[in-house]
C-alpha cells in the first residue's frame, strides 16, 4: 500500500493548478455590475451549465471512468477553476488562503492558511519528484481546454487525494455507472458538485472576511 500523500505534496499540486487556472478564471469576464451575491450565484449556477459537460465526458465510458483516473482529475480540474472563481470574487488573493480553500473544499482536507504558509516557502522543487514525478510528465500546453488538461495531469498525482471532492446526488451518480447514457448521469452530477463547491467556497471566504473584519475592530 503506498504511503498516504503529504501535506507538503498536496500543497505544491494546489498551489501550480491555482497559477494555472486563475488567468482563465479572469478571462471568463463577469459585468463589474454584479453584487457579491450575484458573481457568487454566476459561478454556482451559470459556469456549471458549461463546465460540467467537460467533467462528465469521461463518462461515456460508464462505470470502467471509476477504474481510471480521468474522471476524478478531469472533473477535480473544472471545480478547481470553480473555487479559485469564486475566491477571486471575494478578494482572496493570498496564495496560501486560497491553497488552504482548495485543499478544505476540493480535498476536505483541514489545511489551514497558517499551515499552508511555511511550505509555500520551501525551495523551489523540493517536492517535485513526490508530487510530480519525471520532468517528462510537466510538459506545459496552452488554451483553455489543455489548462484543464495540465491541470489534470497535475491532479493525477494526488488522485487518491481527490475522493473528497465535492459530489453529486447518489441517483445521478448511479446513472453514470452505466456506459454510454453514463454522460447525462455524470453531466447532472458534475453540475452539483460544481454547484456545491463554489457554495461552500464562498460560505468559507465570507467566514474569513467577517474574521478579518471582526480582527480588525479589536485591534
Amino acid at each position: 500500500m503506498a504511503p498516504p500523500i503529504s501535506d507538503a505534496a498536496v500543497i505544491d499540486v494546489l498551489r501550480r493548478v491555482d497559477r494555472l487556472t486563475a488567468p482563465l478564471g479572469r478571462r471568463l469576464g463577469r459585468s463589474p455590475a454584479l453584487s457579491q451575491a450575484e458573481r457568487d450565484r454566476w459561478w454556482a449556477e451559470q459556469v456549471p451549465r458549461i463546465a460540467a459537460g467537460v467533467s462528465a465526458a469521461p463518462r461515456f465510458a460508464g462505470k470502467l471512468a471509476d477504474l481510471l483516473p480521468l474522471q476524478n482529475t478531469v472533473g477535480a480540474a473544472v471545480q478547481v477553476l470553480v473555487i479559485g472563481g469564486v475566491a477571486s470574487e471575494h478578494g482572496v488573493a493570498d496564495p496560501a488562503a486560497r491553497v488552504s480553500l482548495l485543499a478544505r473544499v476540493l480535498l476536505d482536507r483541514n489545511l489551514t492558511a497558517a499551515h499552508v504558509e511555511p511550505l509555500l516557502q520551501h525551495a523551489r522543487g523540493t517536492y517535485r519528484e513526490e508530487a510530480f514525478g519525471p520532468r517528462e510528465s510537466r510538459a506545459g500546453l496552452g488554451g483553455n481546454l489543455r489548462t484543464l488538461w495540465r491541470v489534470a495531469r497535475l491532479l493525477s498525482r494526488i488522485d487518491e487525494a481527490l475522493d473528497g471532492r465535492p459530489k453529486g446526488k447518489l441517483r445521478h451518480r448511479f446513472l453514470a455507472s452505466l456506459p454510454v447514457v453514463g454522460v447525462f448521469g455524470g453531466y447532472a452530477s458534475e453540475r452539483e458538485g460544481l454547484r456545491r463547491a463554489a457554495a461552500r467556497t464562498a460560505a468559507l471566504a465570507a467566514e474569513a472576511q467577517d474574521v478579518g473584519a471582526s480582527d480588525a475592530r479589536l485591534a
